[in-house]
């Protein structure tokens, strides 16, 4: 279930020491005689890439089909470089997951969360894999958003018959949508992988560090397979078995899924406020407001983003897809608890929807779908469909097989079942691969490899990267406890700085196995008061809606760059717009609390933690206030029911520097 995903900040104590490698003469430097990458960039016609980027891109012609020199036909496909700032070590490629993503999109906030030494010493690589953003642009947005809120569920006949009908509509839609269905066949990883080794060649480097996350995994090893002699280290963060055929790969990731949401929901039931929030069993709650969508859909009312208010429905798909693409870090897994909060407690289902509308890419005023420059369904199944066979001798024969195979998932497993039938558009995808081989497992003789994962992980089951690591001839094996999908630079000191020691020093974790602490779920964060009569003060009142601001979905997932807006909780709107190196906020008749309603603006600088509010406000108090909360203290000033205020305190709000994502990146498999 591909969806857009955005992955949040952790840290955690490194567990582990390390030991040297061979020299890096040994693992294979590069010719002295090499000229400058910065000549060879501009060489090879390089530009600064889009978007004020601090890397040079260069689009290089590759043919259609590798393996058949005769076929003169090319695609264009765009790689990223960011030259080695000091003295040269080697190049670092990392390849994003999805598939469907756009390295490039993600390039430089990627790099800002290296350590130094690693631009130092690298040339810094990332790519669009053939088809996708730079790289062909290919996609289907429209499609995607319409099959993804069909009801994944496939008990019954007519669910059955429903299921195969929504993927069959979709991957004609999709390939419609897309546009040149002719280059299908040369899509796939096998493919890719050439194009990646052409760059190699162009690049004039012998040997190079491939990094592969999630889906890049699954390209790293098949490069790897090819290609081996050209790695000097090898790097697998949220690793894909690709020995197992597509039904297996599915199985286990729905149960991984399953699992992730009852952990993150026994989170909750450790925590007293989350407990009182969720009135109760967190598991029970979810159980029971999918018994009741499972029977029909609820309506509601949600806040537009120009302060007026839609009619809407909350339907059971609705809920897996929230639910599916909410676990993929610790503060997602957090915020569905919040929002689930929100309607055990209070009947409250606008939190899911926010997350929904965003999961979709919906925009939340007209339901339509906002296309993704740095994401593509259509790259997703057009590389999944050329990498993955189903056996049947018709598309129906096909489909047939495939929910049949999906029986004993749906029996065993009592929640994100439908996750299984995540590849069932490629039993109707034109030109998909009808080769049911499975690559052997991976040995990368020669090649020093980590293998990193995380036991919450539900995309990658940590039970993929074991297997992987068993069979290789040279691995390392570093498991995150809880944790995200994908581990390494997310500003968990234990896996980053593995990883940077593997990069500038050669060193490799002194024993085959790490463990690296972690949680399964950021600490939940208390919805907030229905009434202002709650609050003591207005202070309280005011840090009370820094928090509320902070976990808007709209808010807390935005890109930081184009304009957004949202409707408050109770009322009102809430717009935002980029300031230099401040979030600004502007604020009309926007309330979070009953009876307390805020009209002004304000702004949010990650660079010092501070978070400030200008505002004039009704309701219990009729005040005009300004609030300002740097790290953990909190000042307000002001005049209130004619009288002047000035109040200092801790802050009673979570640092927002302490949750927001540093590193916001699309994630799918």
């Amino acid at each position: 279930m591909s969806r857009i995903i955005r992955l949040a900040l952790s840290a955690v104590v490194l567990l582990s020491s390390f030991a040297a490698t061979p020299a890096p003469s040994a693992l294979g430097s590069n010719s002295l005689s090499r000229p400058s990458t910065a000549k060879i960039l501009q060489q090879l016609g390089g530009r600064p890439c889009p978007d004020g980027s601090a890397f040079t891109c260069v689009t290089i012609p590759m043919p259609l089909d590798h393996f058949k020199p005769a076929d003169t036909r090319t695609i264009p496909v765009t790689f990223a470089v960011l030259p080695a700032t000091g003295a040269r070590k080697g190049m670092f490629v990392t390849v994003t997951g999805g598939p469907g993503t756009s390295g490039i999109a993600v390039a430089d906030s990627y790099t800002s969360a290296f350590a130094p030494d690693i631009p130092r010493l690298f040339d810094i690589v990332f790519f669009d894999q053939r088809g996708v953003a730079l790289s062909g642009g290919l996609t289907c947005p429209d499609a995607a958003a319409t099959y993804y809120q069909a009801d994944g569920r496939a008990v019954t006949p007519a669910q059955e018959a429903a299921v195969k009908a929504a993927a069959r509509t979709f991957s004609q839609a999709c390939v419609t949508e897309m546009g040149n269905p002719k280059i299908l066949p040369y899509l796939g990883t096998r493919q890719a992988v050439e194009d990646l080794e052409r760059f190699r060649q162009l690049m004039q480097t012998n040997k190079f560090w491939l990094y592969g996350e999630s889906y890049g995994t699954q390209y790293a090893q098949t490069y790897a397979a090819q290609h081996g002699a050209h790695l000097a280290g090898l790097m697998l963060d949220g690793t894909v078995d690709l020995t197992l055929d597509g039904n297996q790969f599915y199985a286990q990731q729905a149960r991984a899924f399953n699992d992730t949401l009852v952990a993150t929901l026994h989170t909750c039931n450790d925590d007293v406020a989350c407990t009182e929030d969720m009135n109760g069993d967190g598991v029970a709650a979810y159980d029971h407001l999918a018994a009741r969508l499972q029977r029909w859909p609820l309506p509601f009312r949600f806040p537009l983003p120009t302060g007026s208010w839609a009619p809407r429905e909350f339907t059971f798909a609705d809920l897996e897809v929230v639910a599916a693409g909410q676990m993929y870090s610790e503060a997602d897994r957090m915020l569905f608890s919040r929002a689930l909060a929100a309607y055990t407690s209070r009947q409250d289902l606008t939190p899911l929807a926010r997350l929904l509308y965003l999961s979709l890419g919906l925009d939340p005023e007209t339901l339509a779908a906002i296309p993704d420059p740095s994401y593509s369904d259509a790259m997703y199944y057009g590389v999944e469909c050329q990498d993955y066979a189903y056996p049947g001798a018709t598309p129906e024969k096909r489909a047939e097989n495939y929910i049949r195979a999906g029986d004993p998932v749906e029996a065993a497993i009592p929640h994100l079942a439908s996750i299984f039938y995540g590849d069932l558009p490629c039993v109707y995808w034109p030109n998909a691969t009808t080769d049911l081989t499975r690559p052997a497992p991976l040995k990368a003789k020669g090649i020093p490899t980590l293998v990193l994962g995380a036991t919450a992980d539900p995309a990658t089951p940590v039970g993929n990267g074991i297997s992987v690591y068993r069979h290789l001839s040279d691995g390392y094996l570093i498991t995150q406890q809880g944790g995200p999908h994908i581990i390494f630079g997310r500003g968990n000191a234990c896996p980053d700085d593995i990883v940077t020691d593997f990069l500038v020093k050669d060193k490799v974790p002194a024993q085959p196995q790490t463990e690296c602490a972690g949680v399964v779920a950021d600490e939940y964060v208390p919805l907030a008061p229905r009434n202002a009569d709650a609050f003591d003060n207005p202070l309280d009142a005011l840090a009370s809606a820094e928090t509320e601001i902070t976990y808007l979905p709209e808010y807390y997932y935005w890109d930081g760059v184009a304009a957004e807006s949202a409707g408050c909780t109770l009322g009102g709107t809430l717009n935002l717009a980029a300031d230099g190196t401040k979030s600004a906020f502007t604020l009309n008749t926007c309330a979070f609390t009953r009876n307390f309603t805020m009209t002004g603006t304000g702004s949010y600088d990650s660079d010092k933690d501070r978070f400030i509010l200008k505002v004039a406000t009704t309701g219990r108090w009729q005040c005009q206030l300004k609030y300002v909360r740097t790290g953990d203290k909190s000042n307000v000033t002001g005049v209130c029911d004619g009288k002047k205020l000035e109040r200092d305190s801790a802050a009673s709000t979570h640092s927002a520097a302490e949750f927001r994502s540093s590193r916001l990146g699309p994630e799918h498999r």
